[in-house]
């Protein structure tokens, strides 16, 4: 949950990896972390709300979208009810107090939203989460080393030139 916490939840499969029933894993993810599998989710998407407010040039709406809330009036509400503050009054609280926020058209590509077309197939060095033309890795190309080649002269073997260094 933690590394997909923009996709839907699928608690089905959650349990079903953790080899639980649904029900018998709600009850013990909420004995273990005081809250149900959801709640917790929702939780860690407003943190990252959180941080896009205070560093990405996006709007709340798109912030809201790309940390995986489908609805903005849900999204206020709950961000309110673990902030104090509507999305609205925490960025304007908090804008300011480092550094200069991200160009939206940046965030937006780092965090994935622009999906890839049908047709655009993963190429080797492609980041996996990312697209579009900033999410292909840098490629590292190694130095070509030479080593030198020795020059012969006349038509002495190896073999030759080397007793006649020995000895």
């Amino acid at each position: 949950m933690d590394r997909d916490w923009a996709e839907p939840l699928d608690l089905d499969a959650v349990a079903g990896h953790a080899g639980y029933s649904r029900f018998h894993f709600v009850r013990a993810f909420k004995t273990v972390y005081g809250e149900t599998p959801g709640q917790y989710l929702s939780r860690r998407r407003i943190e990252r709300a959180e941080e896009l407010l205070r560093s990405a040039d996006l709007s709340v709406t798109e912030i809201c979208s790309l940390v995986g809330f489908s609805s903005l009036g849900t999204f206020s509400t709950r961000f309110k009810k673990q902030t104090g503050l509507t999305p609205s009054e925490y960025r304007t609280k908090h804008v300011g107090r480092g550094a200069a926020l991200i160009p939206g058209c940046y965030a937006l590509l780092w965090a994935g939203a622009f999906p890839r077309r049908r047709s655009e197939e993963p190429r080797p060095g492609d980041h996996p989460t990312a697209s579009g033309p900033m999410a292909r890795e840098p490629v590292v190309r190694e130095p070509v080393v030479r080593e030198p080649v020795e020059r012969s002269s006349g038509n002495r073997s190896s073999e030759d030139r080397n007793s006649e260094e020995a000895g």
